[in-house]
Formats: structure tokens, C-alpha cells, sequence
């Protein structure tokens, strides 16, 4: 998980730190989070709090997030489908009857649109982190799912679009929040189909932007108001291009064949809800991504609406075209799983080697350990996806979504498979406990540190993996002064040593080792020893 924000959260559920924590201002090492992010950081400290008595606090803080990713798959679902049953988005009637009905239509079109969602790459890497980027997806796609049933479900739709945008804002996305709402509720006002009046259109529309100013007026009051523009990327175009190409692969494809087969709708929008909807909730979050420095956990907003679009193109897909995606996506995941396999059969027997030369090199000092439950897991799960190719190669009766199972269950395939056969090694490389231990064993039972120049990341996996408490180092402006805080040890970010002589005072430290990350030869920690504890030790 993110160690920064579950520093954040531990933070907030234990009340630790120098001073007293606010859950309105957030800290972590003295600093406020910079993307103001509240929600997540609050649902993961409930958690933390109302966990049993000896359960992990780390998996505590992630079940809120789990719930959200099905938040996420559901509103996705339930949002695909309101669209489907708009009139614009039905098949055309046959002469002589016999096409499928609306409901049954719509369906097939949201199994299809949640089977995309699943199969985007970027969900796979995304979707298991505890962030507040997790936290802004499921209630962008709350906020996607109440504009596309507003028509339908009147009174659950409004409560769901006050939810989702109260939800966006207090998880660092006001803007974002009623970027969508505003324009959503453009995209409904324009909408010459609607079912039911104009009159209760308006009034639908009024409800709203009146959420949209609720939403500005608690940004104001909370003071969540962030500038995050990265203007030197706005011109890392190919940067954006190949985020776009793979964190949104497979569903991107389809999106385009879905815009092309139906361009001529696109003429006017205003008519076809099924397109503007989500072409307007994935145009802001490309625009989003580009102008926050081509962050993929902004282009994550986007999934939801890409995986909508690309639904709408199964419908169109000649037979060659559904096999070339088939044949595609069988070659694609079952050499992953195979990848993923031939790996984990190397580090647990050294045949064949060079994988398990690659990982010692990449991961010096981590032992492979052997695990009965995962590698049952793992299998049970590689035998399923050879039942489903062979389902698939079978002769059966014709669905909408069956273009979608292999991309779907190959990309879950492959992220089970790196979730149970991969774990260990991704946590030790990921991980910043081996660090922390090894620093820590040097410095023996003290429970009092000092920090100068570490990242909040550094400091929550102090805090929580080495079982200390963190004090900022005594500044050379302070060192008359009695009262300041002074532990035995001094542990510094090597990125901060050139500042060292000119905030702290030195005079009181001796360099005691440098501690490098395992898996990151950038990222090393020097630890000093206070000269009073040296002194104090010696006959």
C-alpha cells in the first residue's frame, strides 16, 4: 500500500506525533497533506480504530478501500446500463420483431462495459493500493452513475450525485467535482430524449449546480483549494501518449472503434446521451492527467467513462474483428501467466536460472519463501483460465460481452498470479521494512529519533515498521536552548546531507553507517549516533 497515506491514517486513528493531530489538517512529520485529501485518510483511520485487538493495522486501513473498488465496479455497471436503455443507444427494431428486448439489451451492453473496466491495465496497478486516488474513482463513478440513471431514478440519482461530489471533494478533487457535475448536468439539460418533461429536466439540472456550489462553498470553508498545474508538462506529449496507450489498454481500442462506427451520431450529441456522458467525463480527466504532470492516478478517473464507450462498440464488432481481440488476448496473457510462473519456479528451485539471477540482482538479499496457500491459489486460478479458452473456443450461444471475458479474466489472471506467487518479492522491493529493519538493528531498543530531510513515506515506515517515534532533528539555532528534544539517534535522507550543517547542529552527532535500500540504489539513509551517548557509554 501507499506509505504515505497510510502514515496519514495511522496517524489519525492513534493520535500520534509532537503535537496534536486535527482531522481537518491532517500531518504527518509536521507537514499537511498537499492534496488535502480528508475522506480517504478518515475512512482509513475508522478502520484502524474499529479493528480488533491484534488485527493488522495496515490490512485494517485497506478494507474501506476494497469496498470502494466495488463501489467503483458497481456504479460503473448500474451507469452503463442506464445509458444503454436510453432510446438513442437501443438497436434498431426488426420489420417482423424478434430483437432483444431493451432491458435484456441493456444488460448485455453493462456486462460488456463492467468486463472493460476490468480488463484496463491501469485498474489492475492501481485498484490495490489504499490511496485517496482510490477514493476519487469509486466517487467519480457514483457521480457517473447518478447523471446516467437521472432520468430513470430520479430521487436516488440526486442523493448519489450529491454523494459522489461531496465524496470527489473531500478526497482532494473540488475542482474535478464540479467540473463533472456542471458539465454533466449540460450534457442532461441539452438532451432532446429525455423521457420526461422539460420542466423537471430544469428542475433535475438546478439540483445540481446547486450541489456544485455546495461543493465550492465546503472547498472554502475547509480550505481544500490546491494548484496543481505542472505547467513544464504540458508539453510532454509522447509522455502522455504511452501513458494513455497502456494504463487504458484494452478498452481504448474498442473507445475508438465505438466513436467511429457511431460518428455519425456524434454530429449531435445533444441526442445521444450514451456518447456525450462519457466523452465529457473522459475528456476532463485527460485534461486533468496532462495538466498535473501526466499522473496516471489522475488518468484513473477516466477508466469508468473509456470502459463505457467501450462497451458500446461490441455491438458493432464484425466476427473477424471479435477473434483477432480473442487470439490477441490469449497470446498476450497466457505468456504473462507463464512469465509470472517460470520466474516464481525459478526463485524457488534455480531452474532455470537466469530469472532468479535477475531478481538477485534487482532485489539483493531477499530469500524466495515457499506458500501452500498461494501457490494453490495460483493454480486453481491458471486452471480456471484454461477452462475459460476452452469455453471460449467452444460453440455457444452468441453474447455481446464475449469479446470482453479473455481481456478481463487474463488481466485478473495476471494480477492474482503477481498478488500470490509475486508477493513476497514485491513487498521486499516495494517495501521499505528491510530498510527500517536493518537501520533499526543498529540502534538497538531506543524508542526516540531524530529526522532531518526524510520523506513522509520514510517517516510513516520508521513509525509503523521500526516501532519509533519521530522528533525533527535540534536545529543549530536551537542548541542552547535545554528544553529541545535530544535522542541517542539521527537517522537523514542522503538527499538531504547537503543541508545538514546549515539546519542542524551538527556538533552534536558523529556518522554512525549509511543504509541502502535493497531495491533502490538511489534511496540510502545515513544514521548518526549523538556524541553525549557515545561519551556516556565509554569507561
Amino acid at each position: 500500500m501507499d506509505m504515505e497515506a497510510f502514515g496519514f491514517m495511522r496517524n489519525l486513528a492513534l493520535a500520534v506525533g509532537p503535537e496534536n493531530i486535527s482531522w481537518l489538517k491532517p500531518t504527518l512529520l509536521g507537514q499537511v497533506d498537499q492534496d488535502a485529501a480528508l475522506l480517504p485518510y478518515w475512512l482509513g483511520a475508522w478502520a484502524i480504530q474499529l479493528a480488533p485487538t491484534g488485527f493488522p493495522s495496515d490490512t485494517a486501513a485497506h478494507l474501506p478501500f476494497i469496498a470502494l473498488l466495488g463501489l467503483t465496479l458497481a456504479a460503473t455497471w448500474y451507469a452503463v446500463y442506464g445509458l444503454a436503455r436510453t432510446p438513442a443507444a437501443q438497436p434498431v427494431s426488426f420489420a417482423f420483431g424478434g430483437e432483444a428486448k431493451p432491458a435484456d439489451y441493456a444488460r448485455a451492453i453493462a456486462d460488456g462495459g463492467l468486463l472493460a473496466l476490468i480488463a484496463c491495465l491501469g485498474l489492475a496497478r492501481l485498484s490495490h493500493e489504499a490511496t485517496p486516488a482510490l477514493a476519487q474513482l469509486a466517487f467519480s463513478a457514483l457521480l457517473f452513475f447518478s447523471l446516467a440513471n437521472l432520468a430513470r431514478r430520479r430521487i436516488p440519482a440526486l442523493l448519489c450525485a450529491a454523494i459522489g461530489m461531496v465524496g470527489l471533494t473531500l478526497s482532494g478533487a473540488p475542482a474535478l467535482a464540479m467540473f463533472l457535475g456542471a458539465g454533466g448536468a449540460m450534457v442532461l439539460a441539452l438532451d432532446s430524449q429525455k423521457p420526461h418533461s422539460v420542466q423537471v429536466r430544469r428542475v433535475d439540472v438546478a439540483w445540481i449546480l446547486i450541489f456544485c456550489l455546495a461543493t465550492a462553498a465546503i472547498t472554502s470553508k475547509l480550505d481544500l483549494w490546491q494548484w496543481r498545474v505542472d505547467l513544464p508538462h504540458l508539453f510532454e506529449i509522447k509522455s502522455m501518449a504511452r501513458l494513455l496507450l497502456w494504463f487504458t489498454w484494452p478498452a481504448w481500442p474498442l473507445a475508438l472503434w465505438t466513436l467511429w462506427r457511431w460518428r455519425y451520431q456524434l454530429k449531435n450529441l445533444s441526442a445521444n446521451p450514451h456518447l456525450s456522458l462519457p466523452l465529457w467525463f473522459l475528456s476532463v480527466a485527460i485534461v486533468s492527467t496532462w495538466l498535473s504532470g501526466v499522473s496516471d492516478r489522475a488518468l484513473l478517473l477516466a477508466l469508468p467513462a473509456l470502459a463505457t464507450l467501450a462497451a458500446f462498440a461490441l455491438p458493432t464488432l464484425k466476427r473477424s474483428m471479435s477473434a483477432f481481440i480473442d487470439w490477441f488476448t490469449l497470446l498476450f496473457f497466457s505468456v504473462g501467466a507463464l512469465v509470472i510462473w517460470t520466474v516464481w519456479i525459478s526463485m524457488q528451485t534455480g531452474f532455470p536460472a537466469q530469472p532468479a539471477i535477475n531478481v538477485a540482482r534487482l532485489a539483493p538479499g531477499f530469500v524466495a519463501q515457499f506458500s501452500w496457500v498461494a501457490f494453490i491459489i495460483a493454480a486453481m486460478a491458471t486452471l480456471g483460465w484454461a477452462s475459460l479458452v476452452k469455453w471460449r473456443a467452444g460453440r455457444h450461444r452468441s453474447a455481446l460481452w464475449k469479446s470482453m471475458v479473455l481481456p478481463a479474466s487474463g488481466a485478473s489472471l495476471c494480477w492474482l498470479l503477481i498478488m500470490t506467487l509475486w508477493l513476497p518479492l514485491l513487498d521486499f522491493g516495494r517495501s521499505y521494512a528491510p530498510l527500517v529493519h536493518q537501520v533499526r538493528s543498529m540502534m538497538g531498543d531506543t524508542e526516540c529519533v531524530q529526522y532531518h530531510g526524510l520523506t513522509k513515506a520514510q517517516g510513516a515506515a520508521f513509525e509503523f515498521h521500526g516501532n519509533i517515534k519521530l522528533y525533527p532533528a535540534v536545529s543549530q539555532f536551537e542548541k542552547s536552548r535545554s528544553e529541545s528534544k535530544q535522542c541517542a539517534w539521527l537517522i537523514v535522507d542522503t538527499q538531504a546531507l547537503a543541508s545538514l550543517s546549515q539546519e542542524v547542529n551538527v556538533s552534536l552527532w558523529t556518522r554512525h553507517a549509511t543504509v541502502r535500500r535493497p531495491s533502490d540504489n538511489n534511496e540510502d539513509i545515513v544514521l548518526f549516533r549523538a556524541v553525549s551517548s557515545i561519551n556516556s557509554t565509554q569507561p
